[in-house]
């Protein structure tokens, strides 16, 4: 999938290259078949998602929702859905139940959100009777194809903890690092963001950088190399990095970025999606199994990296034990 074309994330036709999810792709293709419960895909744009993903070799899905708004939407975009299962349910809430019972049955590898709300199908993962709750708490990570930065930046949690505590974070952080292992990045290099490099009393999200990083130090947190309070310049930068005189192993080259909280964090990941012009493929992880967050707005290739990730990480639970259920 991937195309020999010149340097500076452009084609010989002046398209976007994606060399970094292509990679993500590739090797998901490489893997066992994703079995994905997809809730309540009654839109064009999710049978298009599915679509794309099936013929690449992703997944193997499994429709659940009303099957007449199924079948209507795959219909209107010209799409043959004759050999998917489908499992009907008769509305969006009642299809995401029905999606975690698939998961709970053995039956689904991972969750992808169709045309409901995003807070109709978390509500069934974290439910405490029935749902897909670990011992971990569940955040989201967007994996950030950013033109012109050399890797892909893991950007966490801009999407389901609004204001974390440092416990909260805790887990934000170890699921980004497992995220990243998952997609074969090494080292892992994690910034706990703020607004500077130096610890201030004054500024919360800088004394929480340091614990988190003493924590990593005692082996609370495990598996990468942290490094914290960190300004984004001087996390992403190696010049900043230089003039600030940071001596770190993170500093100017971290593949992990942890925000101080959700609106810190929405901001940064669309201020690189709509200035940039980056991709973020969603995931969001802690669950029992991943759960593939994609929006109507994404391209083609941001859905399918999306699938890939899920992918990843699903290979990577099936190598280690589960984690215990809360």
């Amino acid at each position: 999938m991937t195309v020999a074309v010149p340097a500076q994330g452009t084609s010989q036709h002046g398209q976007r290259r994606h060399d970094k999810y292509d990679r993500l792709v590739e090797t998901a293709r490489s893997l066992p078949k994703l079995k994905v419960a997809v809730v309540h895909p009654c839109d064009a744009a999710s049978i298009g998602a599915v679509h794309e993903a099936v013929e690449l070799g992703l997944i193997e899905p499994i429709l659940v929702g009303p099957q007449a708004k199924i079948a209507a939407a795959a219909k209107a975009l010209g799409k043959d859905i004759s050999r998917m299962r489908i499992v009907d349910a008769p509305h969006s809430h009642a299809a995401a139940e029905e999606a975690v019972n698939l998961v709970r049955s053995g039956q689904a590898e991972a969750l992808m959100k169709g045309s409901l709300h995003t807070d109709e199908l978390m509500g069934a993962v974290v439910r405490r009777e029935g749902g897909l709750r670990t011992a971990r708490r569940i955040s989201h990570c967007f994996v950030m194809d950013v033109p012109g930065h050399e890797t892909a930046l893991i950007i966490t949690d801009a999407a389901v903890n609004i204001a974390p505590t440092l416990e909260d974070k805790i887990h934000i952080v170890q699921n980004a690092i497992d995220l990243a292992r998952a997609l074969r990045v090494e080292p892992v290099r994690v910034a706990i963001l703020s607004a500077m490099e130096t610890v201030n009393p004054k500024v919360p999200s800088t004394i929480e950088a340091a614990a988190l990083c003493k924590m990593a130090d005692r082996g609370q947190i495990t598996g990468g190399i942290l490094d914290g309070p960190l300004a984004l310049d001087n996390a992403i930068d190696l010049g900043a990095a230089t003039i600030k005189k940071i001596q770190s192993p993170v500093a100017g080259q971290a593949n992990v970025l942890v925000v101080p909280d959700l609106e810190a964090g929405n901001m940064l990941a669309k201020s690189l999606t709509f200035l940039a012009d980056a991709d973020a493929a969603g995931i969001v992880l802690g669950a029992r199994v991943p759960v593939i967050l994609t929006s109507r707005a994404d391209s083609t290739i941001t859905r399918l990296a999306s699938c890939a990730v899920a992918s990843l990480v699903a290979e990577a639970q099936r190598k280690k034990l589960s984690m215990p259920e809360v």
